[in-house]
């Protein structure tokens, strides 16, 4: 009878297990009360985009804003915890995330109906009101409500929720004491308090928290000392104590807190201490102790935390020699500004890497050892004891000696020139950086002090640009402006003594005014006007009583040294995480210097400056024919005066006083002409003047070419020529000055001289010298063939935009003519065959040697010192051994990294085209302008790689080698060459019977 039912029994058992088994695995719908207290909170909270039509825990992707979607700052979602209970798996809200939503309830009293919620972030949004007394009951782990606008204090019963790890309420309205209650949270890792209006002293109950690993109280109205809770603290690794209002001096049970890794302190009150004992901190990889009141030396033990890479101990009164870093690679970022230390600068910061940052402004030097040049990343701006105040930056502004006084000044802080009724304010767009004085003109400049913290480092963030139409009047000042992390100082120079009335124009152009977070930002910073407090805690949100308003403050100042400088100073007060972190500090929109007084008339010697002046040209052109004359030399004021120059005349006089009688220090150039020197006008006007020797005719006639050929064409991509000087035996050009110099020295010159440019610089750099030629060939009044295009001959302006320069050997590309045959000159290495062999010139030997700089730019290599292996003689002939194996992108500089095979590759096959051994392959610029800029597809040619390799089979380039080597050399400006390498025998072919000539291209 068993036996019959017994199939029966297991195939029911059999079922029920698959149906449990079915049941456990599947999600099993949120509980209704959750569902109820979820539509509550988004009610309370002001959410109002939930889908309650749906699951929330079955549904989460209905919930929750996909990842994908996510935009900085913002977070929006939910996060079910589905455990097994009674073989039925059951859902419930375990975190809810609603960053960055704008959310302008409060918070939510029924937050409590969710029992299993462990997490809560409402982190940057508008709530306002209090904490809730129902959250007292929850079991919560994690909770942010930073970035809000919550008010009151904070209550004691939140000391209720002792399961809380993370307690955050950064950023908000909070005020009065901190209740003892919290010490009752002795599961606390991560206390945040920073940024309230917090008051009192901090409650001993807190030394309870004996688990915490990161307390920040910044930016709060505390008082008494820092207390001595070091001790009960051991596990901390972060700790921040910024304008707190707590005094000093700092505890020396500090030095127990082994585990730190970020120590912030700064803007402490009261009695200053020496250094703190820090040496078993060997851990510290940012350490700040700023404004600490400290005193004496820095002791050498620092130099132990080898991982440390920000340091800040600026602000103080220590003194002595810097620390010893030389060995710590890791040091990024080192701020000792405005402190006692003395001696010499240290050999291992004059040598540090240009992306290492150290300020050590304001402090007592030694002058003797300083570097010569001003180093963008190494601040020196009034380091130096006993120093002519009119000088500020050491040997920096030396080559700037005061010609004149000056009685006004006018900057747009952080944007372009920019014209207000007949007031031109000076632009002022240099990236800055945490450690940056270079002076921006003869007469004025700034030194920018400080590192944005808890941010990566980026190019923009030292110039605020507005995120709305700016309405107010004269918008063109407010459309950016300057920000500092720490300390701006704008200095203006030469000025006449006297009393000035200065206006600095200030408008809040990053907070917003509405129900968003982007309105809680608060920017309290200092002003200093000749190291004088003139406003502290100043606001400018208060000031001009909202956003996008312009305010502007006046203030007298006096000028007693032909300086004047005006500071602007963050003491760590406010918000530093609203809109995004990173966000605080000085922001000057404008700056307005003005005297008091009246210059001197000087319009009698105007009227006689001018009758001397005219004399004076009379004289010079009279000399000029007499010496010319004299020499029986074709008269090069004449040829000048027939060229209708669109450029002017200078003296000997001028160019000697410009360049301070042609200092050494002042020399940038070198090449075949002569040297280049630095110089500066009386007006201010910096210049570069090219000092040319008169020896032979050939230099004569292209002395007259170059001043000709520049003045005559005009273009963004082509160097600017001022004028020139034809005195006596001298012969100048003058130009404008290029900050940045030349190509060839940003890739391959002198290590501390060479600029680590990303592609987009690059990119721009190789699309600018294409549209320069362009114009040139195709664009221009006269048609120009430039015969010299080189990494030399082309320069970098301050944003690195290039400019043809050198056009010493150009000549004119008429139009009737196919081509000219001329004498062959320029450079080796980039001249192409036809001209070099034959001396058939025509705009397409320009497009060659533009193939050949294109290329040295994406490969960061030199064509005529690059020889990857024996066989190889140049770069040129490794880049079609490449194409040849399909393996292009091990041209690419290693340095670009290995995400940009499409723009990469594409001008590497525009400079194959443009090297085509065949001039009538090669395109125009104006196409490579297209297909550089990817409006045009690059067609891909195959060459022939032994077309460089080293042999040349022609007995008809016997006599044409011979006769290059017989011939004197030429020179075409900067480092310019006369193709003449040696071209020696190496036997007959055997197949051709053909005399081998092979070219010596190490020779040059």
């Amino acid at each position: 009878m068993m036996a019959r039912f017994l199939p029966s029994v297991c195939f029911i058992l059999l079922v029920l297990l698959i149906c449990m088994e079915t049941q456990a695995g599947r999600l099993g719908p949120t509980p209704d009360d959750e569902v109820e207290a979820l539509g509550e909170i988004a009610t309370q909270v002001g959410k109002k985009d939930w889908n309650f039509s749906v699951d929330p825990c079955v549904n989460e992707s209905s919930w929750a804003t996909p990842k994908s979607d996510l935009r900085p700052l913002y977070n929006n979602t939910l996060i079910c915890n589905c455990p097994i209970a009674a073989g039925v798996r059951v859902c419930h809200v375990a975190q809810l995330f609603l960053q960055g939503q704008d959310l302008d309830g409060v918070l939510p009293p029924s937050l409590v109906k969710l029992p299993y919620l462990k997490k809560i972030d409402l982190n940057r949004n508008y709530l306002t009101g209090t904490i809730p007394p129902e959250w007292a009951s929850t079991k919560l782990e994690y909770l942010s409500i930073s970035n809000n606008k919550l008010s009151g204090q904070i209550p004691s019963y939140l000391g209720s929720i002792t399961t809380l790890l993370i307690l955050s309420i950064e950023g908000n309205l909070f005020s009065g004491s901190v209740p003892p209650e919290l010490g009752n949270l002795v599961n606390l890792e991560n206390l945040i308090l920073s940024a309230n209006n917090l008051t009192g002293e901090l409650p001993k109950n807190l030394t309870n928290l004996s688990k915490l690993m990161e307390l920040k109280i910044s930016s709060n109205n505390f008082t008494g000392k820092i207390p001595d809770f070091f001790q009960s603290w051991k596990q901390l690794q972060e700790l921040e104590i910024q304008a707190s209002g707590l005094e000093g001096p700092i505890p020396s049970s500090i030095s127990v807190m082994t585990s730190l890794t970020e120590l912030r302190i700064s803007d402490l009150l009261g009695e200053g201490s020496k250094f703190p004992t820090l040496s078993s901190m060997t851990g510290m990889k940012r350490l700040m102790l700023r404004s600490c009141n400290l005193y004496g030396p820095i002791p050498a033990s620092i130099s132990n935390m080898t991982e440390l890479q920000f340091l800040d101990l600026s602000f103080n009164r220590l003194e002595g020699n810097v620390p010893d870093f030389s060995d710590q690679d890791s040091l990024e970022v080192m701020i000792l500004t405005s402190n006692l230390l003395n001696g010499t600068i240290p050999d291992w910061i004059k040598a540090r890497d240009n992306r290492d940052q150290m300020d050590l402004s304001y402090n007592n030097f030694s002058e003797i050892l300083a570097p010569p040049t001003c180093r963008e990343t190494l601040n020196l701006f009034q380091s130096f004891s006993g120093q002519d105040n009119l000088t500020l930056g050491g040997k920096c502004l030396e080559p700037y000696p005061c010609s004149k006084d000056r009685y006004s000044l006018h900057i747009n802080c952080g944007g372009s020139t920019t014209t207000i009724g007949n007031i031109e304010y000076e632009g002022d767009q240099s990236q800055a950086g945490p450690a940056n004085f270079v002076p921006n003109t003869a007469n004025w400049g700034f030194s920018s002090s400080g590192n944005f913290w808890d941010v990566s480092r980026t190019s923009d963030q030292y110039i605020a640009n507005n995120v709305s139409i700016l309405r107010m009047t004269n918008s063109g000042l407010f459309t950016s402006a300057r920000l500092s992390p720490l300390s701006l100082t704008y200095y203006a120079r030469c000025l006449a003594n006297g009393n000035y009335t200065v206006k600095l124009y200030f408008a809040e152009i990053v907070f917003r005014d509405n129900r968003s977070f982007y309105s809680l930002g608060r920017r309290i910073f200092d002003i200093y006007i000749q190291e004088k407090l003139v406003w502290k805690d100043f606001d400018i949100q208060h000031e001009a009583q909202g956003v996008d308003t312009a305010v502007v403050r006046k203030f007298k100042a006096v000028v007693r040294n032909k300086v004047l400088q005006i500071r602007f100073h963050w003491a760590g007060k406010g918000t530093t995480a609203v809109p995004k972190r990173g966000t605080y500090g000085p922001l000057i929109s404008a700056i307005s210097i003005k005297a008091d007084f009246s210059p001197p008339d000087y319009k009698i010697f105007i009227v006689v400056g001018a009758v001397v002046s005219a004399l004076l040209l009379i004289f010079m052109i009279l000399g000029i024919r007499m010496w010319i004359k004299k020499r029986g030399r074709i008269s090069r004021e004449k040829e000048l005066r027939g060229l209708d120059l669109q450029t002017g005349f200078f003296t000997y006089r001028q160019i000697k006083a410009a360049t301070n009688n042609f200092d050494a220090a002042n020399k940038i150039g070198e090449g075949g002409f002569g040297s280049v020197y630095k110089g500066i006008l009386l007006d201010g006007t910096i210049i570069a003047v090219k000092k040319l020797s008169s020896k032979s005719k050939q230099g004569n006639r292209e002395f007259v070419n170059e001043i000709g050929m520049i003045s005559a064409v005009q273009h963004p991509n082509l160097v600017r020529l001022y004028g020139c000087c034809v005195e006596g035996n001298q012969l100048f050009l003058v130009y404008e000055y290029m900050e940045n110099n030349s190509l060839a020295r940003a890739f391959f010159g002198p290590e501390e001289y060479r600029l680590n440019l990303d592609w987009p610089s690059r990119q721009k750099i190789c699309v600018g010298i294409a549209r320069g030629l362009a114009f040139l060939h195709e664009e221009s009044a006269i048609r120009i063939v430039h015969r010299d295009i080189k990494t030399t001959n082309v320069l970098l302006d301050r944003g690195f935009n290039p400019k043809i320069s050198d056009f010493g050997l150009a000549k004119l590309d008429e139009e009737e003519n196919t081509h000219i045959s001329t004498r062959v000159a320029g450079t080796i290495g980039y001249m192409a065959p036809e001209y070099a062999l034959w001396g058939y010139l025509t705009y397409k030997a320009d497009v060659y040697s533009f193939g050949v700089v294109a290329m040295e730019i994406v490969a960061g290599k030199s064509n005529m010192k690059y020889r990857p292996n024996e066989n190889c003689v140049c770069l040129l002939d490794w880049a079609l051994v490449l194409q040849q194996k399909g393996n292009l992108m091990e041209l690419v500089d290693p340095q670009l990294g290995s995400e940009l095979n499409e723009e990469a590759i594409r001008m590497i096959k525009v400079a194959l085209l443009c090297i085509n051994p065949s001039p009538s392959l090669r395109p125009t610029m104006s196409a490579v302008v297209s297909m550089l800029e990817g409006q045009t597809i690059v067609d891909e040619v195959t060459i022939d790689s032994n077309i460089y390799g080293g042999e040349l089979r022609s007995s008809a380039l016997k006599d044409q080698f011979e006769q290059l080597q017989r011939a004197p050399m030429s020179t075409s400006g900067a480092e310019s060459l006369l193709y003449s390498s040696e071209a020696t025998w190496v036997g007959s072919s055997s197949t051709s019977g053909q005399d081998l000539y092979r070219v010596n291209l190490d020779s040059q």
